[in-house]
């Protein structure tokens, strides 16, 4: 159980909780355990009085009324209080599970970007629903159980030895047999648990991935082969819950048989002293009552124990990544306000992940009020640019300076809350198209929400929406088409009014006037901003202060618009063959 040693901190934050519930198992048990005794004792005296022992009819009546009523409200009170008991466990397990979720998903936010490309999103997704739920019945029931198993078994024996010792050693004998069984099988159910576990993630993976590809499958018309991929999947999976199953079923047989045993042994040894008048006949009852209500404790041992290790294959998945320390840290803990000064000098930088160096001794500077454009062909380092001002990796060789400090010892979340960033693939959440344009500043008024989609030319679009800005998108905003998604999240990084904006090819999907409406706007709304264009367009960097190319993750050319169109080179080839489209 030394995965599960991550949960004491939960344990501790909830012992008051725990302890109450204890005391309640406690009191609820021995309500319980009552029973037993007045039904022994009502026994005892039934067969006083027919033996002849006892004469007063009236006398054993009475006490056989007490002893109902005695019985009754026994019962009654463990009633109540094991509800209340389940009450206590169960939502402390409950609260535990929050707390759980939460921890993964606030874990899950600081991992850097390259954890993410290691890692499936189903995976990630098993592990903070399945895994957790696993872990959850370790803190619920199987605690709330082996409580309950514990209590009973300490009362229940305690008080067989005080009554008949040498029938309480024949009704346990068969319990060292059971536990020895159960440690054997319980190592095979932790191995195989975290193989089930395992063809889990991988199946809510590949459903996951289908679901978001579904557009592509049916255009290419593979529904067959994904539909045999996910068979193949599921009859794996299905082949190894069957062998976990088949372990688990052996525990249930082997306890009734051993109870069975006890049962045999408690009526045989216990009628021969009964013969023999070392014992009374309400003993046996009493005895044979108390070794079937073992039973159920007896049996959820083994279920227990089956919950426990799963809880413990579960935890270990789920402690595998909250062991995993995020890359980017932020290593600066007071404010650091930005102002929007951005400097490359000789940076260079390799993808740690894939190994491809993406940038080769890049140096330029850029001022707040200023725009930068770059452009290159596909894979020369453009997006990388944008990611290493944003700290999506950190920079190993060279230097990459915000406001003259380096940019490790600027405050990470000044930085990122300071950047405003449109990706070349658009995002959007499955909400509505105002709380998507809000993302970017979730107190935003009516007012600002309509001006950013106004910036970014999408207020007419949206307002021929039937339901206008309360549509509500389809999954990563496939209800919209592709220049839609680009400038409904032109208006989420507007609509933040950040000091340095970030544009990744976002305007590749609008048609030119569009694209033109938009740039004039952001040339107003980023007057006072740091703002950087990455382009295939012409037309998108024009207007820049300045233009760099880039091919091969080296600068080839930079300058001005008219600098470069007059100057032989990559850019200049570009605006003729751009122009001479443009002119067809």
């Amino acid at each position: 159980m030394k995965e599960l040693k991550y949960l004491n901190k939960y344990l501790i934050k909830y012992r008051g909780r725990l302890l109450l519930g204890v005391v309640i198992t406690i009191i609820a048990t021995a309500f319980k355990l009552a029973v037993p005794m007045k039904v022994g004792d009502s026994i005892t005296i039934v067969d006083q009085y027919i033996q002849g022992e006892v004469n007063d009819l009236a006398s054993v009546k009475h006490q056989l009324l007490i002893n109902v009523l005695l019985l009754l409200g026994a019962t009654l009170l463990s009633a109540i209080f094991t509800f209340i008991m389940r009450q206590t466990f169960i939502v402390v397990s409950r609260y535990v599970e929050y707390d759980l979720k939460n921890e993964i998903f606030q874990h899950y936010e600081k991992l850097s970007l390259g954890f993410y490309k290691q890692n499936r999103t189903g995976d990630l997704m098993n592990r903070i629903s399945e895994d957790v739920s696993k872990v959850r019945m370790y803190i619920g029931p199987a605690l709330m159980y082996s409580t309950t198993t514990i209590t009973l078994f300490i009362v229940a024996i305690s008080y067989m030895f005080y009554k008949a010792p040498i029938l309480t050693l024949y009704a346990i004998a068969p319990l060292p047999l059971l536990s020895f069984i159960i440690y054997k099988v319980s190592i095979i159910i932790n191995h195989r648990s975290t193989i089930v576990q395992q063809y889990l993630s991988k199946l809510t993976t590949f459903t996951q991935e289908s679901f978001s590809g579904i557009a592509v499958i049916k255009a290419y018309g593979i529904e067959p082969r994904t539909n045999a991929n996910f068979e193949e999947l599921a009859e794996g999976s299905k082949v190894k819950n069957i062998d976990l199953a088949k372990v688990q079923a052996l525990f249930f047989p082997l306890m009734m048989l051993l109870i069975g045993i006890s049962n045999i042994l408690v009526i045989y040894v216990g009628g021969t002293k009964y013969i023999s008048g070392q014992i009374e006949f309400g003993t046996i009852v009493e005895f044979l009552i108390y070794v079937n209500m073992l039973t159920w404790p007896v049996a959820v041992v083994g279920w227990v124990t089956s919950m426990v290790q799963q809880a413990e294959a579960s935890q270990k998945r789920i402690n595998e990544f909250l062991e995993t320390e995020p890359t980017i840290q932020n290593l600066v803990e007071e404010s650091t306000p930005v102002e929007g000064n951005i400097e490359f000098n000789k940076l260079t930088f390799t993808y740690p992940d894939t190994g491809i160096t993406a940038l080769k001794d890049v140096s330029f500077t850029i001022k707040p009020g200023e725009t930068l454009a770059i452009v290159g062909n596909t894979g020369s380092g453009k997006s990388t640019i944008l990611e290493l001002i944003g700290r999506l990796y950190d920079v190993e060789e060279g230097m990459l300076k915000i406001d003259s400090t380096p940019i490790r010892k600027v405050n990470l979340t000044d930085l990122r809350d300071s950047i405003g960033y449109v990706p070349q693939d658009a995002f959007l959440f499955s909400d509505s198209l105002r709380n998507n344009i809000r993302f970017g500043k979730e107190n935003a008024t009516e007012e600002e929400v309509i001006e950013a989609a106004k910036n970014a030319a999408v207020h007419q679009n949206i307002i021929g929406f039937t339901k206008g800005y309360d549509t509500i998108l389809g999954e990563r905003g496939i209800t919209l088409s592709g220049g839609q998604k680009q400038r409904v999240s032109i208006a989420r990084a507007i609509i933040k009014d950040p000091q340095i904006l970030l544009f990744d090819d976002c305007l590749s999907a609008v048609d030119t006037e569009t694209e033109e409406e938009i740039l004039q706007n952001l040339h107003k709304i980023s007057a006072n901003k740091t703002t950087i264009i990455v382009s295939h367009r012409i037309s998108s960097a024009k207007n820049a202060n300045k233009i760099i190319v880039l091919e091969e993750g080296k600068i080839i050319q930079q300058g001005t618009h008219n600098e470069l169109v007059n100057s032989d080179g990559y850019y200049k080839e570009l605006y003729a063959k751009q122009l001479l489209e443009k002119e067809m």
